[in-house]
């Protein structure tokens, strides 16, 4: 699924109908129902992408999150409130520092296609930080992340809020190696929205699709997924 200009409103479903019915029972209630996953990433080919092509380490790999999200089915139901919604596009959401030295929040469209991903993401970013407003895509279904890049992380937990329920991912600054680089992060998710099978395969895939760029046919990164 690509970024659409106008994409459908996310619609209610009742969750009796879909696969995720024990699962909301069981966690819609819950004191606490995010669960966190800790992985480190091998991204030594977006450290060469990035150096190669001069461009950000952290749009790469926001680009990279969406790829593996894309044909994950439960990426597209979030519970919001008592609410079950499904969204049909995707979008991530990064961090950017404004104007004012503050924080401003960006919710970039998810392209399969990178060049697409990369103009949305440089000119949102940029407009953000200029107009120190967040951009919000509250019809498509957002992946957070948070790069802090003035340390190395481990990942972080606790950030249940009660309100913000969606998938976020976390990483701090990657970690060179005499041969190869990585990059430890955290993966919070709703247990109502997946259960760890499906986190698992999400990150397998992320990494898988972070391996993929060494092949030559993703030498150009900048094509079509």
């Amino acid at each position: 699924m690509n970024s659409q200009d106008h994409p459908m409103k996310p619609v209610i479903v009742d969750p009796k109908t879909t696969a995720r019915a024990e699962a909301y029972a069981l966690w819609m209630d819950a004191p606490n129902p995010m669960v966190t996953f800790f992985k480190t990433l091998d991204v030594t080919p977006l450290v060469r992408l990035s150096r190669k092509k001069r461009l950000k380490f952290n749009m790469l790999l926001c680009w990279c999150i969406g790829r593996a999200v894309e044909k994950i089915r439960e990426f597209y139901t979030l519970p919001v409130g008592r609410d079950l919604l499904r969204y049909d596009t995707l979008a991530v959401n990064t961090i950017v520092k404004n104007r004012n030295g503050e924080v401003t929040s960006c919710d970039i469209p998810y392209s399969s296609s990178l060049t697409q991903f990369i103009a949305d993401y440089l000119r949102l970013t940029r407009e953000a930080a200029e107009r120190c407003e967040n951009h919000d895509l509250t019809d498509s279904m957002v992946i957070g992340t948070s790069a802090i890049v003035d340390t190395e992380l481990d990942g972080a937990v606790g950030m249940n809020s009660g309100i913000f329920n969606n998938p976020f991912l976390i990483w701090g600054r990657y970690r060179r190696g005499l041969f190869r680089t990585t990059l430890p992060l955290s993966f919070q998710f709703h247990h109502t929205q997946m259960d760890g099978a499906h986190a698992g395969r999400f990150l397998q895939r992320l990494q898988e699709g972070i391996l993929a760029l060494e092949k030559p046919a993703a030498g150009a990164g900048t094509g079509g997924a």
